[in-house]
């Protein structure tokens, strides 16, 4: 028996130039659409709802030995009624941004939310980045913004791209399980997130709090909102002015500072603790 032909070959296909194209900003904004791959992002794409605008997996290529190593992954896709073609592996690799590709890759609709739906929901603890500018450390941010089991991350108009491939590969399928908000001027974030109960707390290393202090206080039991800068520079005045306290990150051994997705997971991870521990926040109980 004759083995299996992938269905495409050709570099110049009309699909294949168009989910490349995805690769830059311009095209992913006009067709409101972006590249995840790999397995777990395709998973997480699958499972996620979509909106009004329909599923957020569009279509789905894989090369034909990772459709049939992921053969769940292709018959899910299949079963929410998106497109599966298998491709040759230079198509995959043309289409892919990693230097070795997985062998999967999903087109995806954009799926961020707009700020006001966040608000709404009255969130307890939030992420703004507000001048992250590595796509690797804003996917890495949102992870761990996940796993602290944060409601909402909010990246300003100051910030990287939500869907640049490298953001969307370093939050491993996080992008699909909370709400973002992107584009929101850092004002407007900080604003509407204070109309809503939300306290503002800057991570920045030139704080005069500490992280310590304000647990051992009981500051942090409350609605939250995390506001983490530029990883070389950190953030600015003006920005820190807007917050409602300047806390850094104690460091109690000998080294300089702590890099940006590090910090945010010990501060994201403290105000979960806080919020979680039995009967909650001091300051809130004890008034």
């Amino acid at each position: 028996m004759a083995s299996p032909e992938p269905e495409l070959t050709s570099l110049r296909s009309p699909r294949v130039t168009a989910a490349h194209r995805l690769a830059k900003r311009s095209f992913r904004g006009k067709e409101r659409r972006f590249i995840a791959e790999g397995p777990q992002a395709v998973r997480e794409a699958i499972s996620h709802p979509g909106g009004a605008a329909g599923r957020t997996l569009v279509e789905l290529y894989a090369t034909l030995e990772a459709a049939e190593r992921h053969a769940d992954i292709v018959a899910a896709a299949r079963a929410i009624g998106a497109p599966v073609l298998t491709a040759a592996d230079e198509v995959v690799a043309e289409i892919s941004d990693t230097v070795t590709p997985q062998g999967i890759v999903g087109i995806c609709r954009f799926l961020d939310s707009p700020f006001e739906e966040i608000l709404a929901a009255a969130p307890k603890l939030v992420a703004v980045l507000a001048h992250v500018r590595d796509p690797g450390n804003a996917g890495t941010v949102l992870r761990c913004a996940d796993a602290a089991g944060a409601d909402a991350v909010i990246l300003t108009d100051a910030s990287v791209d939500l869907y640049n491939p490298k953001c969307v590969r370093a939050s491993v399928g996080s992008l699909f399980h909370l709400p973002v908000a992107v584009g929101v001027p850092v004002e407007k974030a900080v604003a509407g997130l204070r109309a809503a109960g939300v306290r503002l707390v800057a991570a920045d290393g030139a704080g005069v709090r500490d992280l310590d202090a304000e647990l051992d206080e009981g500051t942090m039991g409350g609605p939250t909102g995390w506001i983490f800068g530029n990883e070389a520079w950190g953030l600015p005045e003006e920005t820190r002015a807007l917050a409602d306290e300047v806390v850094r990150v104690p460091i109690h051994g000998k080294a300089e500072s702590l890099n940006l997705a590090t910090a945010a997971a010990v501060c994201l991870y403290a105000s979960a603790r806080a919020q979680r521990a039995p009967g909650g926040c001091r300051s809130v109980t004890s008034s």
